[in-house]
């Protein structure tokens, strides 16, 4: 049954991987964490090992249209990571739909990019990241995000591409 979550996620979230291997909706909720983990602290090794590795895993977001697999979803990660804005996001206004094997989180990431010196740039961004355990771990397997604002949208894929 899909439940409104009172939880968020954001640059304050905790790496949780080792808990990401229990099965059930807490582990869950680790993988989810820890993938917020690695997007604000720009840690590339957490963020790998949260997404699967399989090649049909998919992206779907503003910055990387759409990608399929681990390896192509964590290069345009690293370029975001390691790019000239500075992102941070918290997703919050979830709601979870969860099932022994599978875990959808649908909701709205707010936060900012900066580059140098300049002022902070809000973001909003609609957000949906589907788990699957598989081999002993929750791992990420699809993610979609929109921003509906098309001025909005230009300028980040601006900022992030350089």
């Amino acid at each position: 049954m899909p439940q409104h979550l009172a939880l968020s996620f954001g640059p304050d979230a905790r790496e949780r991987l080792s808990e990401a291997t229990r099965p059930g909706r807490e582990g869950a909720l680790a993988a989810l964490e820890s993938f917020y983990f690695a997007f604000n602290h720009r840690d590339l090794d957490v963020f790998r090992r949260v997404w699967t590795t399989h090649p049909l895993a998919q992206l779907n977001n503003p910055l990387g249209g759409v990608l399929r697999g681990g390896e192509a979803i964590a290069a345009l990660y690293d370029k975001v990571f390691t790019g000239p804005a500075r992102v941070t996001v918290t997703f919050g206004d979830i709601v979870e739909y969860t099932g022994d094997d599978h875990a959808l989180f649908a909701g709205r990431e707010t936060g900012e990019y900066r580059v140098g010196d300049a002022p902070a740039v809000p973001l909003a961004i609609r957000t949906s990241r589907y788990f699957r355990y598989e081999e002993g771990r929750w791992a990420q397997v699809h993610h979609h995000g929109s921003i509906d604002d098309a001025g909005a949208l230009a300028a980040y894929q601006a900022a992030i591409r350089g």
